[in-house]
């Protein structure tokens, strides 16, 4: 065995130690630590559900995440106190599901809600000394939650623990609110903690009305993490999975040769999502192409606006913020141009008016008596012939409003920011020479029908949207030729007859369409070759999903998962992912990695200070272990980690899913997602694991300065393998943060 020293800093203490003297702000600030955050379905975001316990080893963090999120049988009492609150949450945050919009929202969550709580007569019974106590109670929700905290008793001590177990007996809902108060654009560090704290407030006092004996809560909290430390947590079952799969792709990977460079008939960038590997595969298998792997935001960190709709939405992954904003505007004439915008108009007019219709309260009845026949028709379309329906309802779509190309306009990027981009990302791809004469980026989603979970298979790194807009921008950066020309003077001369172009690739049918591309005779090959490896790919991607041969069907079945209504399961997203690998093509090109790894182009000969390096492990690399936990832990327990099954969810709000009409919100992936039947799963719950092709040194001083890696490294929540490129020697860093030789 060979070791190599590595000093490791001290890690933070767990949330739980909590010092006695601090001010009441701070220790509502600390309650929430326990939390992570829930993105909206808009636009979801895989995020470790114990991320408030990252600081802690991954074994601690199980027992902590058994007690707190994993417990079946809280108090009878607090079951009540959910399902008062449960009911305000849901008017407060609608997002459009309801007609009827919840009054005085404009004042603010506590504000609004206390204006209101005197009506609600199953919180106040009607009683009169309640109803006073609530008009009493003060404008300032950090008064009120101070207030109800004397009356019910809590001792000073143990303030903070109170208050994280109102958080955690309600978890879904506190992570959705803590999304919004510290994670959704624009951020407002001034403002984070008002909406925090509103929500404790609002608990505090359903909680003092419903059960004033809540003092109880701290002991049946302590009894729950005395309960699970003897408890075994799962990390044996993970381990095997990981000894099952991992020294066989080792092995491999270090047996690999690179090439000597040379030029191929197209370059293709895809995101590292693990669903771009497969078809990076079969399309090198059709011809000359070269494949490279790079975040599909494209290092662009941008809003895009689309001035038809006025959609505007952060295209970047969430550890960033939105630093331009690049606007979407239609080709064609002005004629063109308003009908477009007509056309839009009149179709969000006709939806508004069918949602006004069957969601208020007496015309639904009409509404079927109206349109029974017409609906039963429809909905028996969709369910025989969902290929059929789709192409009908798209037909008339495009009668009302004629689909119009679009063009970014990239005057909000200064000339020196496209100089940066375009540098930074080729640099960091390892695409600095040998240029060919066609280059394609490639941005990703999905194309699902009746899916709520629909953004959880769109780009990650781009917010949970497609990635198309940000390929591109960086397109037609790198046509400039000014761009070009400050390239020449860093050492990157990119021939005068290389094009770039930006690409949509559909993950759910393995689509790729070429965009601005429809007169140049260099994309005629490469559509055909796009073509050819959609049905490679698509094939073998039907043998994951389902037993139905790929060839002997009539109708093409992946693009028929994707029409299907009734489908929960159109595709398996980014299940089964274990790996992420660092390093240049050639390491894993001969390679059939299942579709299991995270694939980052990277040449360490271009990165002599590593900082490209440091960028990818403290950015992608973190983005990656956010959707490596979450798809680990939605297996584990798909109750309390996941989204339960799809077949019994309600949508609230157009935000969240819940189990039933009055559940907590349900903040990991579906039954389906990870599961192939109720009691098989299909995922393989491990952790991640790193793989970097760069020196070990270089690697060294790269975790000495960053912390987030000293605790994702050092606690067990990633695994790091560094092959050396000379001597092709692999190490793997242990928990101790020094690295062991492996043979």
């Amino acid at each position: 065995m060979t070791t190599i020293s590595l000093e490791k800093k001290h890690l933070e203490e767990p949330p739980s130690k909590i010092e006695k003297v601090k001010n009441f702000g701070m220790l509502i600030k600390e309650s929430w630590e326990v939390i992570a955050p829930f993105w909206p379905l808009e636009n979801l975001i895989a995020v470790n559900p114990l991320q408030g316990f990252e600081n802690l080893a991954i074994e601690e963090a199980f027992l902590h995440g058994s007690a707190y999120f994993q417990q079946s049988d809280i108090p009878k009492p607090m079951e009540a106190v959910n399902r008062e609150t449960i009911k305000w949450l849901q008017a407060y945050f609608d997002k459009g599901q309801s007609i009827i919009a919840m009054p005085l929202r404009s004042s603010g969550l506590y504000s609004s809600w206390k204006q209101l709580v005197v009506y609600d007569k199953r919180l106040h019974q009607n009683q009169p000394e309640k109803i006073n106590w609530l008009k009493s109670l003060p404008d300032s929700p950090k008064q009120a939650l101070a207030q109800c905290l004397v009356l019910l008793k809590i001792p000073k001590e143990e303030t903070a623990q109170f208050l994280r177990v109102l958080l955690i007996s309600m978890s879904g809902w506190a992570s959705y609110i803590k999304y919004k108060s510290e994670w959704m654009e624009p951020k407002n560090k001034d403002t984070q903690l008002i909406l925090e704290t509103d929500y404790l407030a609002i608990r505090a006092v359903i909680t003092y009305l419903i059960w004033p004996e809540s003092v109880e809560l701290i002991a049946w909290s302590q009894q729950a993490l005395a309960e699970v430390k003897n408890r075994e947590t799962p990390l044996k079952k993970i381990e095997q999975f990981e000894e099952n799969y991992r020294f066989s792709l080792l092995n491999q990977l270090k047996e690999q040769k690179l090439r000597k460079p040379c030029t191929p008939s197209a370059q293709l960038v895809f995101c590292i999502d693990v669903r771009s590997e497969q078809f990076r595969r079969s399309l090198e298998a059709t011809g000359e192409y070269e494949t490279f792997g790079f975040a599909g935001f494209f290092g662009i960190p941008s809003r895009i606006t689309d001035v038809i709709t006025g959609e505007s939405y952060a295209s970047c992954p969430v550890l960033l913020s939105p630093k331009h904003e690049v606007k979407e505007h239609p080709c064609g004439t002005k004629k063109e141009y308003k009908r477009n915008l007509n056309g839009y108009k009149s179709l969000y007019t006709i939806k508004r008016i069918y949602q006004s219709v069957k969601y208020t309260f007496t015309t639904p009845f009409a509404m079927v008596e109206g349109l029974g026949v017409i609906a039963g028709l429809w909905i028996s379309l969709r369910t025989l012939t969902p290929s059929l329906a789709f192409k009908l309802k798209k037909s008339i779509t495009n009668l009302i409003r004629k689909p119009v190309p679009t063009v970014p306009h990239i005057d909000d990027i200064s000339l020196e920011d496209q100089c940066a981009y375009a540098e930074g990302a080729l640099k960091m791809m390892g695409l600095t020479h040998h240029f060919a004469p066609l280059i394609v980026f490639c941005g990703h989603g999905s194309s699902t029908e009746n899916n709520a979970y629909a953004s959880a298979l769109d780009c990650g790194a781009c917010g949970g949207r497609h990635g198309s807009s940000n390929a591109r921008i960086l397109a037609y950066i790198l046509n400039r030729s000014e761009v070009r020309n400050y390239l020449i003077k860093r050492g990157i001369s990119i021939p005068e007859k290389t094009l770039f172009i930006g690409a949509k690739h559909n993950t759910t049918t393995d689509e790729v369409t070429l965009c601005d591309a429809d007169v140049l005779n260099d994309t005629i090959k490469l559509k055909k070759d796009l073509k050819k490896a959609q049905k490679l790919s698509s094939a073998a991607r039907l043998q994951k999903m389902s037993k139905t041969p790929f060839s002997k069907s009539k109708s093409d079945p992946v693009l028929r998962r994707s029409h299907d209504w009734a489908q929960v399961r159109p595709e398996w997203g980014l299940a089964k992912n274990a790996a992420f690998i660092v390093a240049p093509r050639d390491l894993t090109k001969t390679l059939n990695l299942e579709g299991r790894c995270f694939l980052h182009s990277y040449d360490h000969v271009q990165d002599a200070d590593g900082k490209l390096l440091e960028t990818i492990l403290t950015a992608p690399m973190v983005v990656a272990q956010w959707i490596n936990t979450q798809y680990l832990f939605s297996t584990l327990d798909n109750v309390s980690y996941g989204g339960g099954s799809k077949v019994t969810k309600n949508i609230t709000g157009k935000i969240g899913v819940m189990q039933g009409n009055a559940s907590d919100l349900m903040t990991g992936l579906p039954l389906q997602s990870v599961y192939s039947s109720d009691v098989e799963c299909y995922h393989e719950p491990q952790r991640l694991m790193t793989v970097v092709y760069a020196p070990l040194s270089r690697l060294n001083a790269i975790i000495r300065s960053q912390s987030v890696l000293q605790k994702l490294f050092g606690n067990g929540w990633v695994q790091l393998v560094c092959i050396e490129p000379k001597s092709r020697e692999t190490h793997f860093l242990q928990r101790d943060l020094t690295w062991e030789k492996m043979h």
